[in-house]
């Protein structure tokens, strides 16, 4: 069953531009850690390199969040307390826009930041 979900993924990932990583392909691996509060994530500005896997750790303190990168179809809840880790590998050079999808009060719509993935 696992293989199965494995393969699923893989599959829908090539789909959307990306690739997931498995547990064993932690090497290489840059990892970016990314805060949440109302209304700002920090940083704001991600540069990436187009080929180069990406661990995102997201946190927050003040509440839930969401975290959505629609051109990646990249999307997850950041949960106070909690690390939420998304994994991928940006296949395609570009600036992608990632936005708190969740309403967190009056200035959530200015709540966003963008990612430059480069050659």
């Amino acid at each position: 069953m696992m293989k199965r979900i494995r393969i699923a993924t893989v599959v829908l990932a090539s789909i959307f531009g990306m690739t997931c990583l498995g547990a064993s392909s932690d090497e290489g691996v840059k990892i970016i850690k990314i805060s949440a509060k109302r209304f700002e994530y920090s940083p704001q500005q991600i540069m990436l390199k187009k080929g180069v896997p990406v661990v995102f750790q997201l946190t927050t303190e003040d509440r839930t969040h969401g975290f959505n990168i629609p051109s990646m179809n990249l999307r997850t809840d950041i949960v106070p307390g909690k690390v939420t880790e998304l994994k991928v590998t940006p296949q395609k050079a570009g600036e992608l826009d990632f936005f708190c999808d969740v309403f967190c009060g009056s200035g959530h719509e200015g709540m966003n930041g963008k990612i430059t993935v480069t050659e």
